[in-house]
């Protein structure tokens, strides 16, 4: 079992910045890929980006693409979401997620068997 814990969320104003951490543990678990969903009031929880652990490549929404930055560090099992150009539209509860599953797909919760708590994201216009 994975335990994954966010932090970083806060409230900024349109155009600012912020990053987002989410630190897996857990005991001898292995990582695949991690990525970020957000859901926003009264909405489905939605992709964000994701990274392969091994290799680094990353995927984004187009909603955020130029925008966010996903990136890892390895030795401490952690992810980060770098997100830059912040727009009210950005305001969600931000979650993190773990897969374990090589070859599988990204882009649906469904592909993702751990989660965090999650962690607001609130941008002022």
């Amino acid at each position: 079992q994975v335990q994954l814990v966010e932090s970083g969320g806060g409230l900024v104003q349109a155009g600012d910045s912020l990053r987002l951490s989410c630190a897996a543990s857990g005991r001898a678990f292995s990582t695949a890929r991690m990525g970020w969903f957000r859901q926003a009031p009264g909405k489905e929880r939605e992709f964000v980006a994701t990274i392969s652990w091994s290799s680094g490549v990353t995927y984004y929404a187009d909603s955020v693409k130029g925008r966010f930055t996903i990136s890892k560090d390895n030795a401490k099992n952690t992810m980060y979401l770098q997100m830059n150009s912040l727009k009210p539209d950005d305001t969600a509860i931000y979650y993190c997620a773990h897969s374990n599953r090589i070859g599988y797909g990204f882009r649906a919760t469904a592909d993702f068997g751990s989660w965090g708590q999650g962690t607001q994201v609130t941008v002022s216009s």
